[in-house]
């Protein structure tokens, strides 16, 4: 087992030592002395315990949301959304400092890619999502300004750099957007108290004495719990799989926009799919819409912060793209749709999806798309 990883390594020197570092809770040459199957087992014990840990978090925030007397989806928007991302943030920014601008780079987009298309468009197929006005008409239309702000830097730095080959994120920029992230927070609080949902002050403190005593903290501690189990199972996944993905010769790039970004979309996906089971699918909207803004502000804003981040070609005609004709699909929805979305409306972003697969990994085959990325 470690004389075959050890063979790659020296067949594909440049391609299996630059050392795209993807889990750091289990050190990286645990994965890389761990034979496939072993792999595969980490891989299923991530997948059930992201499961569990997913309905504690859901559990724990609708708890939590109760105590505070706010809406669910304000919930989802704020404190779900910033601990789902944290795996995102993890990876790039870790990817960053490693000197890896296309992995992180391509975490940040293909996981918006991620939320939007696959993550929203399946919520969409399986139940009525709700349309929550006043979060879409607030975060919804920042979420779009943001995405947009990130595809416009992108082309206007290729535009100033005369070409794609040599387009690079500078530091001021990622700064400029963990400025922005500062005041979405801000904006997001002060939002958070006039949702039609929220209770009068009055009416939480009645509430709050009808709860048994501590019944709070335990809510938080249980959202909380939810997230750790999250965070490290989705850290176990993206080290087993990106690992057997690197075994077979996956492109850095298109590791990092398929395997690498579903896997850090993961604690989106399951926290999505219980809280659509549990009977609150606000949550779901809030931490989709959440997520992505800090996909742009946090994930590639603090990664562009911490080094300067080149931006590999395949972006320009593939990645960007995709992500705007997906987020451009979400906004017609959130502008077209009343009372509720309607459940056809997932089946063109779980398309765009796939196709996006799809069509990247023909590239892959045709060689458009190489290993050097």
């Amino acid at each position: 087992m470690a004389a075959a990883a050890l063979l790659l390594a020296c067949t594909r020197p440049q391609r299996y030592l630059s050392g795209i570092v993807l889990a750091d809770i289990i050190p990286e040459n645990v994965y890389q002395a761990m034979p496939s199957w072993l792999l595969w087992v980490f891989l299923a014990i991530a997948l059930r315990f992201l499961a569990f840990g997913a309905d504690r978090l859901v559990v724990g925030a609708i708890g939590l949301a109760g105590a505070l007397g706010i809406s669910t989806v304000i919930i989802g928007a704020t404190v779900v959304s910033l601990g789902t991302t944290t795996p995102e943030a993890f990876v790039s920014v870790g990817a960053a400092f490693r000197g890896k601008p296309g992995l992180a780079l391509g975490n940040g987009v293909g996981s918006i890619i991620c939320d939007t298309a696959l993550i929203f468009g399946l919520g969409l197929c399986l139940t009525r999502l709700p349309h929550d006005r006043f979060l879409l008409h607030r975060q919804g239309i920042l979420y779009l300004v943001f995405v947009g702000m990130l595809a416009a830097v992108i082309f206007l730095l290729a535009g100033i750099a005369g070409g794609f080959e040599k387009v690079t994120i500078p530091r001021w920029v990622g700064a400029g957007m963990l400025v922005l992230l500062g005041v979405y927070m801000l904006l997001s609080v002060r939002w958070s108290g006039r949702h039609p949902e929220t209770l009068p002050e009055e009416v939480k403190a009645a509430a709050r004495g009808e709860r048994r005593a501590g019944r709070g903290l335990v809510d938080c501690l249980m959202l909380l719990e939810g997230l750790a189990i999250v965070y490290v199972t989705s850290d176990m996944l993206i080290g087993s799989v990106s690992h057997v993905c690197r075994r077979y010769g996956v492109p850095p790039d298109v590791l990092a926009v398929t395997v690498v970004a579903f896997g850090t979309s993961l604690p989106e996906l399951v926290t999505a799919i219980a809280s659509i089971v549990r009977g609150h699918p606000k949550l779901l909207i809030g931490n989709i819409i959440g997520a992505d803004i800090l996909n742009v502000l946090f994930v590639i804003g603090a990664s562009a912060a911490a080094r300067p981040l080149k931006v590999p070609v395949t972006f320009f005609y593939l990645h960007v793209p995709v992500m705007l004709l997906s987020v451009g699909l979400l906004g017609a929805y959130i502008f077209t749709s009343r009372g509720t979305f309607k459940r056809w409306q997932g089946v063109p972003l779980l398309a765009v999806f796939a196709a996006y697969y799809v069509v990247m990994f023909v590239l892959v085959k045709q060689g458009v798309i190489t290993l050097n990325g």
